[in-house]
């Protein structure tokens, strides 16, 4: 299944650099997840943008608009499963002002996008944002309150976990591809990970580990080896 989520129509080939590494890692966003959640993000895949330009894994176009923003940080992050399905690309954009101050951050959201701080700032601690992580989805946000208004929040992670199968973004086409018996094996799997939210969402720390933090052309060539793997061992 394809999804519209999570690929732009570009691709940026290029080396994280030392410079870019240390950059994810300082504005990294904290990442809150429910203390039942079955699934946590393997990898990283960052772009930092110092001009305007295409994301290279999202539908959109990021401006960087100097004073108010000398960079744009792209964390895609990438999880082998979403409780409905096998592959998961999630995103946040952090821009940094010209003195190093972090001017704004939006946050995926069901293949659209949020605001990522909340009125006064007050999940910003220094260069980091707090965001919390759906249940299962992972779409992000800077407030709980959100999730519970979706439709089928409880159903997702219940009856309705593997129900999607395999999907994958556009930008995969022709090195995924998925059928009826591939999508079976996938709900058989993810219906054993069945949970129900607590509503206790615990800190995720990981900015300083470094193998979760790649280039997003690493990660691109990376994502369908891990679900060819994933299929494999399913």
């Amino acid at each position: 299944m394809l999804s519209t989520e999570g690929c732009g129509w570009n691709q940026v080939d290029c080396a994280l650099s030392g410079e870019d590494r240390r950059l994810a890692a300082a504005y990294a966003p904290r990442l809150l997840f429910d203390k039942n959640e079955p699934f946590y993000p393997v990898r990283f895949g960052i772009t930092v943008l110092r001009e305007d330009g295409d994301s290279p894994s999202f539908r959109r176009r990021l401006q960087v608009s100097p004073p108010e923003a000398a960079a744009v940080i792209e964390y895609a992050i990438y999880y082998d499963y979403d409780i409905q399905h096998l592959y998961d690309l999630e995103h946040v954009w952090v821009y940094i002002g010209r003195n190093g101050e972090v001017a704004d951050v939006e946050a995926s959201f069901h293949g659209k996008y949020l605001k990522g701080l909340l009125h006064g700032r007050t999940n910003l601690s220094g260069t980091r944002a707090s965001l919390y992580v759906q249940p299962g989805k992972h779409a992000l946000s800077p407030m709980t309150e959100i999730f519970g208004l979706l439709p089928g929040y409880e159903a997702c992670t219940q009856e309705a976990a593997g129900a999607d199968g395999l999907i994958y973004g556009d930008c995969f086409q022709g090195l995924l591809a998925s059928d009826e018996a591939t999508d079976q094996k996938v709900r058989q799997y993810l219906q054993t990970c069945r949970f129900t939210p607590s509503g206790v969402y615990e800190n995720w720390e990981y900015a300083h580990r470094e193998e979760l933090f790649v280039s997003w052309n690493g990660l691109f060539t990376e994502i369908p080896e891990r679900v060819r793997s994933e299929l494999k061992r399913l």
